[in-house]
């Protein structure tokens, strides 16, 4: 029996699409229920149930992979039932599974699978650890919802679910104070973004009448442009706090708070993807706003030149992993945005991301997890100042950073090389001399982020394995490789590193079969005649560029650690202080709020003042008021025949005047 005639006998499309988010949610509820279980060894087992619900939450993405090429439509529509009616709006459930969708889904619960593999490992002996892993089922439930809905109202419902649940993976060891308020600032940040993303759905709503995909992609050209560019702007604004685009960026290195898995979750394949996905998702309708696509162009570019930057100057290793994840992020951006000088590449940018994306993915799990290992070997230490020397005593995590490494950088034959270059290869299909002339300036500008990139990751790789172990001259234990639960998730990653770009670039394959709507047709596989040839050659010299100077500056031993940052001036000032933006939001956002809320203070306690001073006056009123209440008869009858008495004076005294 051959694997397609077992393909082509598995039950039905909708049962297949239902069954995945399904899979998930009975895992989820049956992790929560061990988690919270009084018998110590059930809390224990709470990972199984995830684990085994993600394995067929993959399974079933690649089934759908394949059921996707076997059809002659591009698009699979699942029908569900109207859950949600008031008046005219209507919200029915439904599923729309495209390519986009499909390569999403894997993506997500492949990484997902190995994230949860590794985090058996990494959070054995924590106390949350039931805990843990039902929200890890959650979150990639939200996420997969996210990906597979037909409609953006469902969509945005998600979306909040990926937030909330980012939000409590974040702030996992809400005791630490640290973590519980960078779990606060991700959600906060998040909520403007949200409601710039709801709003862009209200005013969709409100041109067309409908938020379903197939009727916003068909009839979306009938709102007046001014409109589609607001709808636009608001949606990117959703997607800029999702993928932590400049200058909603901040709450990204501060999520490195959380556990090492869930950074490695976050970044590669769930919450900043959903911005990423979003932008790929509506490409069609900013492919009808030049200034929308545009926004997404410039915001892209400063985010991946900022980000870069930063990171050269970091000495957390995971902060340089989460900065240059806000680069990367950017790069993704930048080729979304490329649709604001030439729209029919819609399909074209949607696919070279969506392929960065992947590859992305793998690599940047790859590191995070790599530095999980560090920190589970050195108990906890991350400051690459007093790492140094692992080479030895991490042959597995040592193999695993340097693949990662080399695809972050754009090395061939690495995934990343193929990916980034695909973003790359889109700046020189841009015809007209004055779009051409834009479109070498932001392509130059890409070139040079992927020479930083190569710097700073070969920078973190020589601070933490090279030179004198550092750790052990400062009296920690001596570093010792991980276990195996958490060695296999690396070593499938970087063996993933290295082969997706080799297997799916050279057949065109993986780009041919990412498409959007028949209007744009499918992307462009060959590009050969634009001459991409030297813009490719000149972004990995230039990476090797990066690479030597790193070497020369961090691996000669006449340049101490400390030493080279004294050369770089206000340049090194401004990225370790990351451009100062923080001071900036506490100065112009933050400070504003705290004295409204301490003049709003001040105005409740006066008015609190008065209050209780009408209360305190009556309250004595009473007071002296209550010795005539005596229950003596006498009283009460010489009372009233004095009030008598004062009142008959009062009217003869009127008449008489």
């Amino acid at each position: 029996m051959t694997i397609r005639s077992v393909l082509n006998n598995l039950p039905g499309a909708e049962a297949l699409c239902w069954g995945l988010p399904l899979a998930l949610l009975v895992g989820t509820i049956l992790a929560g229920i061990a988690a919270f279980h009084s018998d110590v060894r059930v809390r224990r087992w709470a990972h199984w149930p995830v684990l085994l619900a993600i394995a067929v939450a993959l399974s079933l993405s690649l089934v759908l992979a394949w059921e996707l090429t076997q059809r002659t439509g591009p698009v699979l529509v699942v029908q569900g039932y109207t859950f949600l009616g008031v008046s005219d709006f209507q919200v029915r459930w439904g599923l729309y599974i495209d390519s986009l969708a499909a390569v999403m889904l894997m993506l997500v619960n492949g990484i997902g699978l190995l994230v949860a593999i590794y985090s058996v490992g990494y959070m054995e002996e924590d106390e949350g650890y039931g805990r843990y892993f039902a929200v890890l089922g959650l979150f990639l439930f939200s996420m997969s919802l996210l990906v597979l809905v037909d409609n953006y109202f469902l969509v945005y419902v998600f979306w909040e679910g990926v937030g909330l649940c980012s939000y409590l993976l974040i702030g996992h060891w809400y005791e630490r104070p640290a973590a519980s308020q960078a779990a606060r600032k991700a959600f906060v940040v998040n909520r403007i973004g949200d409601t710039a993303f709801f709003l862009g759905l209200v005013l969709l709503w409100y041109h067309l009448g409908s938020l379903r995909y197939g009727s916003v992609f068909y009839l979306v050209g009938q709102i007046a442009p001014e409109w589609i560019t607001i709808i636009c702007l608001l949606l990117f604004g959703g997607a800029c706090a999702k993928s932590a685009q400049f200058p909603l960026h901040i709450w990204l290195p501060d999520a490195m708070e959380g556990p090492t898995p869930v950074s490695a979750l976050i970044h590669a394949a769930t919450m900043v993807t959903a911005g990423v996905y979003l932008i790929a998702r509506s490409s069609l309708m900013f492919a009808l706003s030049s200034l929308a696509s545009g926004a997404v162009l410039i915001t892209g570019t400063i985010t991946a030149l900022l980000g870069a930057i930063v990171a050269v100057t970091q000495y957390d290793l995971k902060r340089v992993l989460a900065y240059s994840t806000i680069s990367q992020l950017g790069i993704m951006f930048m080729g979304l945005g490329v649709l604001s000088l030439a729209p029919e590449l819609a399909a074209s940018a949607a696919a070279a991301v969506l392929f960065h994306l992947v590859s992305h993915g793998l690599f940047k799990a790859l590191l995070f997890l790599t530095a999980g290992n560090i920190m589970h070997s050195t108990g906890g230490l991350i400051d690459m100042r007093m790492l140094g020397g692992l080479r030895n005593q991490l042959p597995y995590t040592h193999v695993g950073f340097v693949i990662g490494g080399l695809a972050l950088a754009a090395i061939p034959p690495c995934a990343g090389f193929y990916s980034k270059d695909a973003v790359l290869a889109l700046f020189p299909q841009i015809s007209g001399p004055e779009k051409r002339m834009i479109a070498s300036v932001f392509g130059a500008l890409f070139i040079f982020i992927g020479a930083l990139t190569a710097f700073y990751i070969s920078r973190a790789y020589l601070l933490t394995f090279w030179g004198e172990a550092r750790s052990q001259a400062e009296g920690h234990a001596s570093p010792h490789e991980s276990p195996w639960v958490m060695l296999i998730p690396v070593m499938i990653l970087a063996l993933g590193s290295v082969l997706a770009g080799i297997i799916l670039e050279p057949t065109g394959y993986f780009r041919a079969y990412i498409h959007l709507s028949e209007p744009f047709g499918k992307p462009m596989v060959s590009e050969s005649e634009h001459g991409e040839g030297m813009w490719i050659i000149s972004s990995v010299l230039l990476a090797m560029a990066g690479i030597g100077i790193a070497f020369w500056l961090y691996a000669v031993p006449r340049h101490p650690i400390g030493e080279v940052p004294t050369r770089w001036g206000i340049l090194y000032t401004l990225g370790a202080n990351k451009f100062f933006i923080e001071e900036i939001y506490q100065l112009m956002a933050v400070r504003p709020i705290e004295m409204l809320a301490w003049l709003a203070g001040w105005l409740d306690r006066i008015i609190d003042g008065l209050v209780d001073f009408v209360g305190w006056l009556i309250w004595w009123i009473g007071r002296g008021l209550r010795p005539m209440q005596n229950g003596q008869v006498q009283f009460y009858a010489l009372a009233i025949i004095l009030a008598l008495a004062i009142f008959s004076l009062v009217l003869i005294s009127r008449w008489g005047g």
